[in-house]
């Protein structure tokens, strides 16, 4: 296993670390003169520039911040924002397909509050910013926040992400930078621009100092993403089912629609049992069953996403007491997916008795069917194409002005608006029965089939036209934001700053949708033309024994002539609308209005002849918030809510410098997590019975949501041991109130407009509740080492790495039989309990070089939707990355680049358990193949 080699390498570093300090401890007394020297701040260039000079941000805050630092344009050697995090101490990211990584948590915690140069920023009508979205190419710094003081923003449990970006002020005179990368997508085989170019200069003019700085980035990337998948688990009857039943030998049992007397109940946190010989009551006979997957699915997505983004900033410096700066940031994204899904049914029964050749295998020990052979199963393909597209824009102005020498007043005006506008096409194929051979899990998690006659599932003639799905959905959100603060030094005394400010924001959001869709038009796949057929190939190659190659819509084709092919549907659904028939209807209208205040003090004293800083405040907070749903299943009905909240949050933070080398730091504080808007959104969206358990599914949000409160700890120990070089430890625990999680129901609907799958009027309903309070407790250990001692060859080489250590429990509501809600006990979502990275950086000469890895344990993702046997809980494998970067300076203005993303093309793999049940062997669920990338790149800097 990669884990252990990099855990003894990592303890080896730690080991090195201490001992060359020993050593040189041992060798002389360190004089006064060197302490202090050693206190200074950190003056380093090259690779290892971004690495050792985030050591000055944590060292001289008062908070505890991880910061990345980049030199110039393009030093960040990552595409996105939240792959340069990855290695940020405390932070787990995950969901890494289409070739990024999408999602960060902060010490397991999922919703940090992210800023753009100190400003709340957001997506449409969410309440928060993609943070894939932020070019990499863009960044200046990133600051961390852990803890919170008072005059930072108060919402955000899991902390504060800030992407600073570069005014002209930075620079000292005219300043051209830039990069232009090739990379290569081994999944998708194409090669993908990314490319960046930054302009700055600032003259004396007549009226005091002006700048100008214009940075500019674009990135466009094709991707492939090739998932397989083992169904959900249902029961079956064995092959010999009691007389005096209606079952037949391998029957798939499916639960009972009269309430009772119900043949089981799907859901169960651990599923039905497993052991051999474990019976159901079906209409008073106990009945022996087996437990079997309902399908194997693979889906293979084609996709496209481009991002342009542009920062532009003007600063007029009139006096060496003033700045003013105009700010604009604009971010885009420009999206399409074809997914190319196959599903196939594995219950079919009715074959058994006719065709001995059907036969199956159990897990030894267990009632669970690993692989079956069976005739006459049905499946159906799905080229499901969507689209997605994003523009946000941010406009601010800033003022800052020295009150005499120890005095500053900042006042901040922003307004952003964002839009984002998606669509979903698909069509779905049908085929005729035929026979597999399946089994559920051949090894490592990955499941394997064939059919007995594969040439059907690429000849467009055998598979006929089904239903077909169109939607879309749009969103928009604005803001107006103004802050002000001022703040007065003290050089001596106990006080030594006060600081004030106020902030009031005033943000709108709305929500639009429309859908429909249609019945199955009939026809072969082959009549609609060739240009409507597209075949894939190469899906797993060489990686599982699958099929490679099938035939469904072409989606792309589809979208393009979408209006002929609604019109081809109006000859059996003739209420199907046209493009210009069609419009947007409004679901959700927001207000939300948000005014707060904070006071802060800092304080110094000395404690045993060395400084103690602290640091105390209080912010408080009100929020107004009004906003209207709009019924979609009672004719777009209005209804008004109108909800208020005012909170005192305080914090207080400790420093104490033990010596100049080693501190301890304490930090006590309160903070928010408001509602996102789409989870109080009221209204339900509607899933058919796809899989025939009877009842369909349902999502939707919960007007009455208040938001989750957070009390904060943390203690940290510090130590510098050398000039570039730190390794700190700190403890945390997170006592939260209100965590909004999921609660499933079962909701009559009726007179809903569902055509797919089975017709229904019972749904199970999933909406988010505040019935959940928990715990996160933890460790997280850090390490930056660039030894001073090694020979020369090797001079330059160093290491940073860190590790996290997390525990956590919250309550998860359930209703029992008799619609009353219950607690039960479960980790956190997304909470790996063991995580670490470790980076390996070289810089000496023209040659600089960074081989980081990343690694985290397994954790549950997610809990399922209760309509199956199977557990509850879908859990996913550990995941890592290794990836390497280079650089090669060719002068002192360029540079030329190599850069390596999971190098040993690490898959993202899920599996159901909860407890003692389940596990990763006899329940598998899905394997992602994740995309190992190069890129090839050229940087330069004219100043």
């Amino acid at each position: 296993m990669a884990f252990k080699p990099f855990v003894f390498c990592t303890a080896s570093v730690f080991a090195l670390s201490f001992a060359s300090v020993a050593q040189a401890q041992d060798a002389a007394p360190q004089a006064t003169a060197d302490a202090e020297a050693s206190a200074e701040d950190i003056i380093v260039t090259g690779v290892r520039a971004s690495i050792v000079g985030a050591i000055n941000s944590r060292r001289e805050n008062v908070q505890i911040v991880d910061s990345i630092v980049a030199e110039d344009v393009g030093k960040l050697p990552d595409n996105n924002v939240v792959e340069a995090l990855q290695r940020v101490t405390g932070i787990q990211v995950t969901d890494r397909a289409g070739g990024e990584a999408a999602v960060i948590t902060i010490r397991g915690l999922p919703d940090p509050v992210t800023t753009w140069n100190g400003r709340n920023i957001f997506t449409a009508a969410g309440t928060s910013f993609a943070l894939q979205d932020v070019s990499a190419n863009l960044v200046k710094k990133i600051d961390v926040y852990k803890t919170r003081s008072a005059d930072q923003l108060e919402f955000g449990l899991a902390g504060q992400i800030d992407v600073q970006t570069r005014r002209p002020f930075d620079f000292d005179g005219l300043t051209v930078s830039g990069l232009a990368r090739g990379i290569y997508s081994e999944l998708a085989d194409e090669v993908n621009p990314n490319a960046a170019l930054l302009v700055s200069d600032r003259w004396e003019t007549g009226i005091g100092e002006i700048g100008l700085l214009v940075n500019a980035s674009y990135t466009r990337y094709k991707y492939r993403n090739q998932n397989v998948q083992a169904g959900a688990l249902v029961p079956f009857a064995t092959e010999n089912p009691p007389e005096g039943t209606w079952l037949t030998p391998l029957q798939r049992i499916f639960p009972n629609t009269d309430p009772n007397n119900p043949y089981w109940t799907p859901g169960l946190n651990a599923g039905l049992p497993t052991t051999p010989g474990s019976t159901l009551n079906i209409d008073g006979v106990q009945v022996p069953y087996y437990l079997s997957r309902d399908a194997v699915i693979s889906s293979d997505l084609y996709g496209k996403r481009e991002r342009p983004s542009v920062n532009a900033a003007l600063q007029w410096a009139p006096n060496e007491s003033s700045t003013y700066t105009a700010e604009f940031y604009y971010t885009g994204f420009r999206g399409s997916t074809f997914n190319s899904l196959m599903f196939s049914y594995a219950d079919w029964w009715g074959s058994l008795g006719d065709n001995p050749g059907d036969t199956f295998e159990l897990y030894d020990g267990t009632n669970i069917i690993k692989s079956r052979r069976m005739g006459d199963v049905a499946g159906f393909n799905s080229g499901d194409y969507a689209t997605n597209r994003t523009d946000s824009y941010v406009y601010a102005l800033n003022a800052d002005w020295d009150v005499g020498e120890r005095g500053k007043i900042t006042a901040d005006l922003t307004y952003q608006d964002s839009k984002n506008e998606t669509s979903f096409f698909a069509m779905r194929t049908n085929r005729g029965p035929l026979d597999l051979d399946v089994d559920f899990n051949a090894g490592g998690g990955i499941p394997s089939y064939s059919f007995g006659t594969p040439e059907v599932l690429t000849d467009p003639n055998a598979w006929t036209v089904g239903d077909l799905f169109d939607n879309g959905n749009k969103a928009k959100g604005s803001a107006w934001t103004f802050m002000l603060d001022g703040h007065y030094d003290w050089d001596e005394g106990f006080l030594r700053r006060v600081k004030a400010g106020f902030r009031y924001d005033n943000r709108k959001a709305s929500t639009f949708v429309r859908e429909q869709s249609a019945g199955a038009l009939g026809g072969t796949l082959a009549s609609l033309g060739s240009q409507y057929a597209f075949t894939n190939s190469g899906f797993f190659d060489g990686r599982a024994d699958v099929p490679t190659s099938w035939v469904l819509a072409n989606g792309p084709a589809l979208y393009k002539n979408a209006d002929a092919i609604r019109s081809l549907y109006q000859t059996v659904n003739p209420a199907l609308l046209l493009s210009d028939q069609m419009s947007f209807d409004r679901v959700f209208d927001i207000n939300e209005v948000t005014m707060s205040a904070y006071l802060l003090a800092d304080g110094e004293v000395e404690v045993f002849g060395r400084p103690l800083l602290v640091e105390g405040g209080a912010r408080l907070v009100a929020i107004d918030t009004d906003y209207n749903y709009f019924d979609r299943y009672n004719d777009m009905a209005r209804t008004s809510v109108s909800t208020g909240q005012v909170k005192l949050l305080p914090s207080f933070t400790a420093r104490y410098e033990i010596t100049p080398n080693l501190r301890v730091r304490f930090n006590y504080g309160q903070t928010l997590r408001r509602p996102a808007f789409a989870d109080l959104n009221p209204n339900v969206s509607l899933t058919g019975d796809l899989s025939g358990v009877g009842f369909g599914t349902g999502a939707a949000g919960n007007a009455n949501l208040r938001a989750t409160e957070s009390k904060n700890y943390d203690l940290a120990l510090e130590w510098y041991f050398e000039r570039n070089s730190a390794i700190y430890v700190t403890a945390f625990r997170r006592e939260i109130e209100g965590l909004v999680v999921p609660l499933t129901t079962l909701e009559y609907i009726p007179d809903n407009p569902i055509m797919g799958g089975t017709a229904t009027d019972y749904f199970q309903v999933t909406r988010p509740t505040n019935a959940s309070d928990g715990v996160l407790k933890g460790v997280e250990i850090g390490l930056t080492y660039f030894p001073t001692y090694l020979p020369s060859i090797l001079d330059g080489l160093g290491f940073q790495g860190s590790a996290t250590i997390l525990d956590s429990e919250q309550t998860i509501p359930e209703t029992d039989a008799a619609g009353n809600t219950v607690l039960t006990r479960s980790a956190f979502f997304a909470v790996s309990k063991f995580s670490y990275n470790a980076t390996l950086a070289y810089e000496r000469g023209p040659i600089g070089a960074r081989l980081s890895y990343v690694w985290r344990k397994g954790f549950l993702n997610n809990n399922e939707a209760r309509a199956f046997a199977n557990p509850i809980g879908m859990w996913r494998q550990p995941e890592d990355s290794l990836d390497l970067q280079l650089t090669l300076n060719v002068n002192e203005d360029i540079a030329v680049t190599f850069d390596a993303v999971n190098l040993t093309k690490s898959k993202q793999q899920n599996y159901y358990k909860y407890g003692d049940a389940g596990g990763a062997d006899l329940m598998n669920s899905s394997t992602l193949l994740l995309d190992r990338t190069f890129a090839l790149g050229v940087r330069f800097k004219f100043d």
